[in-house]
């Protein structure tokens, strides 16, 4: 790999503003998402988290500035340079967005149908490796979504997410819901699934005990933009909200989990 493939950043937004009527979520943004790295993004309710994920995937026009993803500008990108980022990044949604009228298996596909000419049997073989992939049992290929678990669609979302073998992954709020020791689990899987596929992660999520156990970085949005940097170095921002996130009460906990293990 040439060393420009290395540092170059993955992801670039650029002077990004969003707004809503008169109200404005971000304005002048900058960031940049290392290749190989887990980002998480935090920020209290309003921030635009999610709002800025839509963003970068395409799903939300921004209203001023640039996000260039895999060297390609994604807000004025034509519909076959998005089938090719497509292609090259996965989403898993909140509660993992599957089709109520569709198996497991079936939602699983559902990006190869879109964005490949793959005939059924090879459909039907990925769908099977990507639910051992993520822990899932063969036969839960066959039920619906309203016959599994909340923690067992969370992990269809994110086998579905991996279908095409992205090496760029976008998660939503993926362990809200689920109770501690499933939601450890869950990063466990992704740390693990990062680095044995090569992945970059861009996570938004609220759950301390994830930023604290997976994430390289953490970007936090407050003030309509975005402070970056290691959980050390953002102990040592002067921010209001981001000293009572990390130094409150649950921040302090889940720092104390990460010393104690």
């Amino acid at each position: 790999m040439a060393p420009s493939a290395i540092t170059e950043p993955i992801i670039r937004i650029t002077a990004l503003d969003t707004q809503f009527g008169s109200q404005v979520i971000h304005h002048n943004l900058e960031l940049e998402v290392r290749r190989g790295e887990v980002l998480g993004v935090v920020g209290g309710s309003g921030t635009g988290k999610s709002v800025l994920l839509r963003e970068i995937v395409g799903l939300q026009q921004v209203t001023a500035g640039s996000i260039n993803v895999l060297g390609t500008e994604v807000t004025n990108c034509g519909a076959d340079a998005q089938k090719i980022l497509r292609r090259n990044w996965g989403v898993m949604f909140q509660e993992g967005a599957l089709f109520s009228s569709l198996t497991v298996a079936q939602n699983i596909q559902v990006p190869i149908r879109e964005l490949t000419e793959f005939p059924q049997w090879a459909q039907d073989e990925i769908a099977r490796v990507k639910l051992a992939m993520v822990g899932l049992p063969p036969d839960a290929g066959m039920k619906l979504p309203s016959q599994i678990s909340g923690g067992m669609k969370k992990r269809a979302g994110l086998a579905r997410a991996l279908a095409l073998d992205p090496e760029l992954l976008f998660l939503d709020e993926p362990t809200a819901g689920l109770d501690p020791i499933s939601a450890n689990q869950f990063d466990e899987l992704i740390k693990n699934l990062k680095a044995t596929l090569n992945l970059t992660v861009f996570m938004v999520t609220h759950d301390l005990d994830s930023l604290v156990a997976i994430c390289d970085r953490i970007a936090v949005l407050v003030d309509k933009q975005i402070v970056v940097g290691t959980l050390d170095e953002l102990m040592e921002v002067d921010n209001p909200w981001i000293q009572e996130y990390f130094q409150g009460p649950r921040g302090r906990a889940a720092l104390g989990h990460k010393e104690r293990n």
